[in-house]
């Protein structure tokens, strides 16, 4: 895998003038593919699973009093993260040169979630899996984004 020719990010790389192509680094390009295919994976479960995965993974008792509510809102959820990620498949394998900015998007969204945990903390019996991982991946995506913007050797 070809590895930067510099090691200079271009921040022009986040919103390239021709998207159809992307000429950084190829470690970035399938490692986006590759976290996207967790997050669909993920978004599946939120939709699709009798619990939405509230209480069989995140470890949230939904046999509380408006229990059916919280099933509900994570069903809503895996809909919209299905939509998102959908819209995310169709960036990356049309427009290539939106690499950077996926990768932005994956690096940004649970810092974002992680700020919504905060304000709005939620009771769990157990320890999520988003909330163990949550700030794994923050810096790894952000390594991620940081190669996609420097140019390849090719």
């Amino acid at each position: 895998m070809p590895l930067p020719s510099s090691w200079q990010p271009s921040f022009a790389r986040l919103l390239p003038a021709n998207p159809a192509t992307y000429d950084g680094p190829l470690l970035a390009f399938w490692a986006a593919l590759a976290w996207l295919g967790v997050i669909t994976v993920r978004s599946c479960i939120h939709l699709l699973a009798p619990d939405g995965g509230a209480q069989s993974i995140a470890t949230i008792d939904v046999a509380v009093t408006g229990g059916s509510n919280i099933v509900a809102v994570f069903g809503q959820w895996g809909a919209i993260q299905l939509l998102l990620a959908l819209l995310l498949w169709v960036l990356l394998l049309r427009w290539r040169g939106t690499v950077p900015l996926v990768l932005l998007v994956f690096t940004l969204e649970p810092v974002l979630r992680g700020l919504a945990g905060h304000l709005k903390p939620v009771t769990t019996m157990g320890t999520a899996p988003g909330a163990a991982l949550n700030w794994l991946v923050v810096p790894v995506m952000a390594l991620f984004f940081y190669l996609s913007l420097c140019p390849a050797r090719r």
